[in-house]
């Protein structure tokens, strides 16, 4: 859609009073594809963290001599 077209349908929304409930549909719709696909087996970074090996007390900073 071109120019006014696109935001019509938002006024609309806003005169008829549902545009809360609107945004909490379109969020939920979102939700779906963008969230639970790539976070389904968990979420990727922690994975990285938890396979990394690292110890826990940090390496020793040099001294300038």
């Amino acid at each position: 859609m071109r120019g006014g077209e696109t935001v019509l349908p938002l006024g609309c929304l806003y005169i008829s009073g549902d545009s809360d409930e609107s945004w909490q549909f379109y969020l939920q719709e979102e939700h779906k594809p963008n969230h639970l696909a790539l976070y389904s087996s968990g979420i990727p970074l922690l994975k990285q963290v938890l396979k990394a090996r690292c110890c826990t007390t940090p390496p020793p900073l040099p001294i300038p001599v």
